[in-house]
């Protein structure tokens, strides 16, 4: 399908604080995210084994969800999670960070964005490659597919131009729905116990790496269509993100102490070179190298 992408990013960022009427449109999933994080990416168990298995275990962060009484769940630390046979759900994705952006012609704020977002040219630094996640590969054609608004669609309303140029998404794999999804994509944590505090760290934005590690060590022990979790292999997994140091993790750290309050004008920040590239992030190739090939 064709798209106008350059100078957009707004299903890779949260454009909701220059927004004169915010959404929460893209906070998937069973109930209410207990984070705040926008376009949230959720990977399937095997994407998450790559970017473990990459050293990049430090830019994988869960998502879990707040439920009504009327929808299966556990109690942990007094709020009702999203459950599966008495077991938290939860979605495995990509950390955000904030970086001075300017998506749609705005001036450059501080903005929430994917720990692989380019600030400066609003492309992905992992575009095209083996660790480009599906659900970003096949965005926004599912919605498409499945007759949901995409946030092309809602960039236009809020800040004119043209981003869907069509309508016709691409052939491929549906979405992964319905019980196929357990331990393939939404995952059940073994033991609710484990998650006291947990909780109450990730609705307020205090997640520990020991946190992350064990839910992506989980994720990364799944078994497909089923509850089971490979033990082993969840530990491995869990000791390589507590290991891990990657250009995506001290650049997230980077961004956090040069960054002021969220929304507000960026006034001479570091470039996106000097917090990733310089840390070992690859270069992004720019609109017109894209234009002439």
């Amino acid at each position: 399908m064709e798209l106008n992408c350059e100078g957009c990013a707004g299903c890779c960022l949260d454009w909701r604080p220059i927004a004169d009427e915010p959404s929460d449109h893209e906070r998937r999933g069973p109930g209410e995210p207990l984070d705040d994080a926008y376009n949230f990416v959720p990977l399937t168990r095997d994407e998450v084994a790559r970017f473990v298995e990459r050293g990049l275990g430090d830019a994988l962060r869960p998502r879990l969800w707040r439920v009504d009484d009327d929808t299966p769940g556990v109690v942990v630390d007094g709020v009702r999670l999203a459950a599966i046979a008495g077991r938290p759900a939860f979605f495995v994705g990509l950390a955000h960070a904030p970086k001075p952006a300017a998506p749609f012609g705005t001036e450059r704020r501080w903005l929430e964005t994917c720990a692989f977002l380019d600030p400066e040219t609003l492309q992905c630094r992992i575009h095209g490659g083996d660790l480009y996640p599906d659900e970003c590969a096949t965005y926004p054609g599912r919605n498409l597919d499945l007759d949901v608004e995409s946030e092309c669609e809602r960039v236009e309303a809020a800040f004119g131009g043209d981003r869907l140029l069509d309508d016709d998404p691409e052939d491929g794999a549906g979405p992964l729905l319905g019980p196929q999804a357990v331990g393939a994509k939404v995952f059940a944590y073994p033991d609710a116990e484990e998650l006291s505090g947990v909780v109450d760290r990730l609705s307020n934005d205090g997640l520990t790496a020991t946190d992350r590690a064990a839910f992506v060590g989980v994720a990364a022990g799944s078994r497909p269509g089923s509850l089971a979790v490979d033990e082993d292999r969840a530990a491995a997994a869990t000791a390589d993100v507590l290991d891990a140091d990657s250009w995506v993790g001290r650049a997230i750290e980077a961004w956090a102490d040069a960054a002021s309050e969220v929304g507000a004008r960026a006034s001479d920040p570091p470039s996106g070179d000097d917090v990733e590239v310089a840390r070992g992030a690859p270069e992004t190739p720019g609109w017109d190298a894209l234009d002439e090939s």
